[in-house]
């Protein structure tokens, strides 16, 4: 009988060890399943917060490139240093210093300064056609033109003193150096009517002659 307790008494100590150990183990997985759902988490935010951050410097990049292209589009608006844009030059025209002369005036309407070099377009137009102005003789200068200031060309014709009724031209088309946009002048323009009359109208550089 003494020998029976004994093992019954090993048995009940051995499987209360093995109950000890079941209970540890459980409590183990359960610590260990629980830490990794803080972990998990800490990185979602993590990575939601890397996320808004370069949402954040994308952004802004963008206003940065938006806000240059803007300021760049506001200088060549106003003509810039550049070349003068027919969209900001004021047209007139007046007497020359003698018979046969017409001066064109061109004004500076930008808020910058800008530049012109060279011959300009000029077409002169009647009820019977038009003729385009030949280039003349004088050498092309650069001129600056600062805002609300002039410049201007000179267009030589042959006046009409024949007695004749001679052609008379009503518009001018003037393209200025470097452009490709025209403007149009209400002129009156009479010359007589002969084969050398269109090879006499010539047109000096911008910036030049009085």
């Amino acid at each position: 009988m003494r020998v029976q307790k004994l093992s019954l008494l090993a048995i009940a100590a051995v499987a209360g060890l093995s109950l000890t150990a079941c209970n540890s183990s459980d409590k183990g997985s359960s610590d260990s399943s629980g830490s990794s759902t803080p972990s998990q988490s800490a990185a979602s935010q993590d990575s939601g917060s890397s996320s808004t951050g370069g949402s954040g410097v994308s952004s802004g990049k963008g206003t940065g490139t938006g806000q240059s292209g803007t300021s760049g589009g506001g200088t060549a608006a106003g003509g810039g240093s550049g070349a003068c844009k027919t969209a900001h030059l004021a047209f007139s025209t007046s007497g020359g210093m003698a018979e046969g002369e017409l001066i064109v005036n061109l004004k500076n309407t930008g808020s910058t300064s800008c530049t012109l070099k060279g011959f300009p377009g000029v077409d002169l137009r009647s009820k019977d056609g038009s003729l385009s102005a030949k280039r003349g003789r004088l050498a092309a200068v650069p001129v600056s033109v600062k805002p609300g200031a002039e410049t201007r060309f000179t267009l030589h014709y042959q006046p009409n003193n024949s007695g004749g009724t001679g052609e008379t031209f009503t518009s001018l088309v003037v393209t200025p150096p470097n452009e490709t946009h025209s403007h149009t002048l209400p002129v009156s323009i009479n010359v007589p009517v002969s084969d050398g009359s269109a090879s006499a109208i010539t047109v000096d550089p911008v910036g030049t002659g009085k």
